[in-house]
């Protein structure tokens, strides 16, 4: 499967190679997508498992992100460049609850492929779709503040080191491994250049988002971009976890069809926080509420820094 290749994951030599500038093809062959189990997909592209040990030895399998072949030429080069754009913010990111960087390159049949650490074969949102549909209670309230907290160590890194904001926050983009051993976030393909006072200052620059988790500031003409617009999909986030749902998207239980979907009421609740029914959680779940309620006020201004977050979660988780 990669014969001869020198890379191994992680390793010091790889890491140095990728920030040289290396195009990182070597000897690496991605195998062709049927050969590779998939594990998820996006915006024109597709996610799949590499192993790397068919002889059993110790190299640790490797997430491949390739571009969707049925893409039609035009949005094959807005996914394209949006690839690349990951694979260069990526190269330069090192955090435990990020996924790391592990080659850019292309397939046999030319497709741009990024290899990145595997973070675990199920997302955050896979995880809340499996519970609901085996009609199962949310999440503990110590699991949802485990991965609040594993999750803000990794927005503090991104807004206070490295001055990115991630710009899609969501429960697809968080990977989760075995029973929460590790919580990490995922495509940074989207992410924004944060200033000094951790805006987004660049006009020519769009927020890309995902339209149920944006925040009230994005939906709004000329709308001031900053790291809380992070923090407030952060915040949705956590209410998925409690209630199994994603946001704004009200569907009958009995029936998921279009016609039950009101589109004026969806719109209308965007960049919003969605109602949360407290009877329905105990009072183990008094902290979780009050950050979901605070990291989702319409004001960016009265949300919390990721490192605010921190600094709260430790207290709590670690009493």
């Amino acid at each position: 499967m990669e014969k001869d290749c020198p890379f191994k994951s992680p390793c010091q030599q790889e890491r140095k190679k990728s920030q040289s500038g290396s195009n990182d093809k070597c000897s690496l062959v991605i195998p062709a997508s049927p050969f590779m189990k998939k594990l998820g997909y996006g915006t024109g592209v597709n996610v799949y498992l590499m192993k790397r040990s068919p002889t059993g030895k110790s190299n640790s399998p490797w997430a491949v992100k390739k571009l969707n072949t049925k893409c039609n030429v035009k949005q094959k080069s807005v996914y394209q460049e949006r690839l690349q754009q990951e694979a260069k913010r990526l190269k330069d990111l090192e955090h435990p609850n990020i996924v790391g960087y592990r080659a850019f390159t292309k397939a046999n049949d030319g497709t741009l492929c990024l290899a990145m650490e595997f973070g675990g074969e199920k997302s955050l949102n896979d995880l809340i779709e499996e519970r609901n549909e085996n009609g199962k209670a949310p999440f503990p309230a110590s699991t949802i503040l485990k991965v609040a907290l594993h999750v803000a160590y990794g927005l503090k890194y991104l807004h206070n080191e490295k001055r990115l904001l991630h710009g899609d926050i969501k429960s697809c983009n968080i990977v989760i491994k075995e029973d929460f051993e590790t919580i990490k976030i995922c495509d940074v393909g989207v992410s924004l250049e944060l200033d000094e006072h951790m805006q987004v200052s660049d006009p020519t620059v769009t927020y890309i988002g995902t339209e149920p988790w944006k925040p009230r500031e994005a939906l709004e003409e000329n709308g001031l971009i900053t790291d809380k617009s992070d923090i407030f999909a952060y915040g949705l986030t956590l209410w998925e976890m409690m209630t199994l749902s994603m946001p704004h998207i009200n569907i009958s239980e009995d029936s998921y069809e279009e016609e039950s979907f009101d589109e004026d009421a969806y719109y209308e609740a965007l960049g919003t926080r969605p109602a949360l029914n407290k009877e329905e959680l105990d009072d183990s779940y008094k902290e979780v509420i009050e950050l979901f309620l605070v990291c989702t006020n319409e004001d960016p201004k009265k949300r919390p820094s990721a490192a605010q977050i921190v600094e709260e979660l430790e207290t709590i988780v670690n009493k």
